[in-house]
Protein backbone atom coordinates (compact mmCIF):
# COMPACT_ATOMS: atom_id res chain seq x y z
CA UNK A 1 0.00 0.00 0.00
CA UNK A 2 2.91 2.12 0.32
CA UNK A 3 4.50 1.56 -2.63
CA UNK A 4 1.14 2.61 -4.25
CA UNK A 5 0.73 5.49 -2.38
CA UNK A 6 4.55 6.86 -3.92
CA UNK A 7 3.58 5.86 -7.44
CA UNK A 8 0.49 7.92 -6.94
CA UNK A 9 2.33 11.07 -5.55
CA UNK A 10 4.94 10.40 -7.87
CA UNK A 11 2.63 10.35 -10.69
CA UNK A 12 0.66 13.27 -9.55
CA UNK A 13 3.88 15.38 -9.16
CA UNK A 14 5.00 13.79 -13.12
CA UNK A 15 1.80 15.82 -14.40
CA UNK A 16 2.27 19.01 -12.30
CA UNK A 17 5.64 19.70 -13.25
CA UNK A 18 4.98 20.36 -16.88
CA UNK A 19 2.54 22.82 -16.35
CA UNK A 20 5.07 25.17 -13.84
CA UNK A 21 7.17 25.43 -16.68
CA UNK A 22 7.67 27.97 -19.63
CA UNK A 23 6.27 26.88 -23.26
CA UNK A 24 7.00 23.40 -23.66
CA UNK A 25 10.59 21.83 -24.91
CA UNK A 26 10.85 21.57 -28.38
CA UNK A 27 11.39 18.13 -30.26
CA UNK A 28 13.21 19.12 -33.17
CA UNK A 29 16.77 21.54 -33.70
CA UNK A 30 14.65 24.36 -35.46
CA UNK A 31 10.79 25.31 -36.57
CA UNK A 32 10.81 28.95 -37.24
CA UNK A 33 7.18 30.23 -36.90
CA UNK A 34 4.84 30.18 -40.20
CA UNK A 35 2.60 32.73 -39.29
CA UNK A 36 0.65 32.40 -42.49
CA UNK A 37 -0.39 28.97 -42.13
CA UNK A 38 -4.40 28.38 -41.35
CA UNK A 39 -3.32 25.80 -38.71
CA UNK A 40 -3.99 26.72 -35.59
CA UNK A 41 -2.24 25.21 -32.22
CA UNK A 42 -0.30 26.08 -29.28
CA UNK A 43 1.96 27.82 -30.53
CA UNK A 44 2.89 28.27 -34.59
CA UNK A 45 3.56 25.19 -37.35
CA UNK A 46 7.10 24.84 -38.69
CA UNK A 47 8.08 26.36 -42.24
CA UNK A 48 9.65 24.63 -44.84
CA UNK A 49 12.14 26.72 -46.53
CA UNK A 50 14.60 28.38 -43.67
CA UNK A 51 16.77 31.03 -43.90
CA UNK A 52 19.35 32.48 -41.56
CA UNK A 53 16.73 35.71 -41.49
CA UNK A 54 14.22 33.90 -39.74
CA UNK A 55 16.87 34.05 -37.18
CA UNK A 56 17.56 37.90 -37.09
CA UNK A 57 15.68 41.01 -36.00
CA UNK A 58 16.68 44.48 -36.26
CA UNK A 59 13.68 46.33 -34.28
CA UNK A 60 14.95 47.03 -31.18
CA UNK A 61 18.00 49.03 -32.46
CA UNK A 62 15.98 52.50 -33.00
CA UNK A 63 14.02 54.27 -29.92
CA UNK A 64 10.44 53.56 -30.43
CA UNK A 65 7.64 56.65 -30.99
CA UNK A 66 6.42 57.74 -27.53
CA UNK A 67 4.11 59.93 -28.37
CA UNK A 68 1.01 58.77 -27.15
CA UNK A 69 -1.21 59.05 -23.67
CA UNK A 70 1.03 56.18 -21.87
CA UNK A 71 4.56 58.48 -23.16
CA UNK A 72 6.22 54.54 -23.70
CA UNK A 73 6.33 52.23 -26.72
CA UNK A 74 6.73 48.10 -26.47
CA UNK A 75 9.26 46.71 -29.44
CA UNK A 76 8.20 43.37 -28.81
CA UNK A 77 10.61 41.21 -30.33
CA UNK A 78 8.09 37.65 -29.58
CA UNK A 79 7.27 35.11 -32.36
CA UNK A 80 4.76 37.32 -33.91
CA UNK A 81 7.82 39.48 -35.12
CA UNK A 82 10.32 37.52 -35.22
CA UNK A 83 9.62 33.79 -36.20
CA UNK A 84 12.72 32.48 -35.28
CA UNK A 85 11.77 32.45 -31.66
CA UNK A 86 9.28 29.88 -32.02
CA UNK A 87 8.88 26.72 -29.64
CA UNK A 88 12.56 28.50 -28.29
CA UNK A 89 10.90 29.54 -25.35
CA UNK A 90 12.35 33.22 -24.87
CA UNK A 91 11.74 36.32 -26.49
CA UNK A 92 12.80 39.86 -25.71
CA UNK A 93 11.36 43.49 -26.00
CA UNK A 94 12.48 47.47 -25.85
CA UNK A 95 10.35 49.61 -24.42
CA UNK A 96 10.99 53.48 -24.51
CA UNK A 97 9.81 55.95 -21.92
CA UNK A 98 9.21 59.60 -22.67
CA UNK A 99 9.84 61.91 -19.60
CA UNK A 100 7.45 61.51 -17.26
CA UNK A 101 5.92 58.23 -19.70
CA UNK A 102 4.54 55.08 -17.79
CA UNK A 103 4.18 51.48 -18.78
CA UNK A 104 1.05 50.85 -17.50
CA UNK A 105 0.30 48.13 -14.98
CA UNK A 106 0.04 44.89 -16.56
CA UNK A 107 0.21 41.06 -16.72
CA UNK A 108 2.21 38.78 -18.76
CA UNK A 109 0.18 35.94 -17.86
CA UNK A 110 2.86 33.31 -19.98
CA UNK A 111 6.16 34.31 -18.92
CA UNK A 112 8.52 36.01 -16.08
CA UNK A 113 10.69 39.14 -17.83
CA UNK A 114 13.64 40.83 -16.65
CA UNK A 115 14.80 44.24 -17.66
CA UNK A 116 18.27 45.71 -17.95
CA UNK A 117 18.04 49.77 -18.39
CA UNK A 118 19.65 51.16 -20.82
CA UNK A 119 19.48 54.58 -20.29
CA UNK A 120 17.69 56.77 -17.66
CA UNK A 121 15.77 56.63 -14.39
CA UNK A 122 13.01 54.04 -14.06
CA UNK A 123 10.69 53.20 -10.71
CA UNK A 124 9.74 49.66 -11.23
CA UNK A 125 7.20 47.64 -9.13
CA UNK A 126 5.30 44.62 -8.94
CA UNK A 127 2.40 43.58 -6.59
CA UNK A 128 1.97 39.91 -5.27
CA UNK A 129 -1.30 38.02 -4.78
CA UNK A 130 -1.13 39.06 -1.19
CA UNK A 131 -1.23 42.74 -2.54
CA UNK A 132 2.37 43.57 -1.21
CA UNK A 133 4.01 45.91 -3.44
CA UNK A 134 8.05 45.91 -4.30
CA UNK A 135 9.04 48.82 -5.52
CA UNK A 136 13.03 49.83 -6.93
CA UNK A 137 14.60 52.99 -8.19
CA UNK A 138 16.77 51.53 -11.43
CA UNK A 139 19.32 53.01 -13.57
CA UNK A 140 21.57 52.34 -16.53
CA UNK A 141 22.82 48.98 -16.20
CA UNK A 142 20.80 47.59 -13.39
CA UNK A 143 18.45 44.76 -13.74
CA UNK A 144 14.75 43.74 -12.32
CA UNK A 145 12.75 40.92 -12.23
CA UNK A 146 8.86 41.06 -12.18
CA UNK A 147 7.74 37.40 -11.42
CA UNK A 148 5.25 35.42 -13.82
CA UNK A 149 1.84 36.29 -13.87
CA UNK A 150 1.91 39.23 -11.06
CA UNK A 151 1.01 42.83 -12.48
CA UNK A 152 3.89 45.24 -12.75
CA UNK A 153 4.77 48.69 -14.19
CA UNK A 154 7.52 50.68 -15.27
CA UNK A 155 7.75 54.62 -14.56
CA UNK A 156 10.00 57.24 -15.99
CA UNK A 157 10.89 59.47 -13.27
CA UNK A 158 14.28 61.13 -14.68
CA UNK A 159 14.19 64.27 -16.55
CA UNK A 160 14.93 62.90 -20.28
CA UNK A 161 14.15 59.77 -21.73
CA UNK A 162 14.39 56.31 -20.33
CA UNK A 163 15.00 52.85 -22.81
CA UNK A 164 15.29 49.00 -21.47
CA UNK A 165 15.54 45.42 -23.29
CA UNK A 166 13.37 43.20 -21.43
CA UNK A 167 13.63 39.16 -21.86
CA UNK A 168 10.75 36.71 -21.30
CA UNK A 169 11.02 32.76 -21.08
CA UNK A 170 8.34 32.43 -23.09
CA UNK A 171 8.06 32.67 -26.99
CA UNK A 172 4.64 34.84 -26.64
CA UNK A 173 4.30 36.12 -23.03
CA UNK A 174 1.38 37.63 -23.10
CA UNK A 175 -0.03 41.10 -22.15
CA UNK A 176 -2.89 42.16 -20.42
CA UNK A 177 -2.94 45.98 -19.53
CA UNK A 178 -4.90 46.15 -16.48
CA UNK A 179 -6.92 49.81 -17.12
CA UNK A 180 -7.27 48.49 -21.12
CA UNK A 181 -8.75 45.09 -20.26
CA UNK A 182 -11.02 46.90 -17.66
CA UNK A 183 -12.65 49.98 -19.89
CA UNK A 184 -12.07 48.80 -23.40
CA UNK A 185 -12.85 45.39 -23.61
CA UNK A 186 -15.42 44.69 -26.38
CA UNK A 187 -18.06 43.81 -25.70
CA UNK A 188 -17.52 46.32 -22.82
CA UNK A 189 -17.23 45.24 -19.18
CA UNK A 190 -20.56 46.39 -17.56
CA UNK A 191 -20.27 49.68 -16.18
CA UNK A 192 -22.25 48.33 -12.88
CA UNK A 193 -20.20 45.47 -12.66
CA UNK A 194 -16.88 47.93 -12.17
CA UNK A 195 -18.67 50.33 -10.60
CA UNK A 196 -19.21 48.03 -7.48
CA UNK A 197 -15.61 46.73 -7.95
CA UNK A 198 -14.28 50.05 -7.78
CA UNK A 199 -16.51 51.23 -4.95
CA UNK A 200 -17.63 54.18 -7.62
CA UNK A 201 -20.81 55.30 -9.36
CA UNK A 202 -21.42 53.84 -12.93
CA UNK A 203 -21.23 57.48 -14.53
CA UNK A 204 -17.75 57.77 -13.39
CA UNK A 205 -16.59 54.60 -14.60
CA UNK A 206 -18.46 55.65 -17.88
CA UNK A 207 -16.48 58.92 -17.82
CA UNK A 208 -12.61 56.90 -17.39
CA UNK A 209 -14.03 54.26 -20.40
CA UNK A 210 -14.75 57.71 -22.89
CA UNK A 211 -11.00 58.28 -22.27
CA UNK A 212 -10.00 54.80 -23.97
CA UNK A 213 -12.23 54.84 -27.21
Amino acid sequence: MARLHLWIAAAVLALAVPSLAGDPDMLQDICVADTASPIKLNGFPCKANVTAEDFFFAGLKKPGNTSNPAGSLVTAANVQSFPGVNTLGVSMARIDYAPGGQNPPHTHPRATEIVFVLEGVLEVGFITTANKLFTKTITMGEVFVFPRGLVHFQQNRGHGPAAVIAAFNSQLQGTQAIATTLFAASPPVPSDVLAKAFRVEPDQIDAVKAKFK
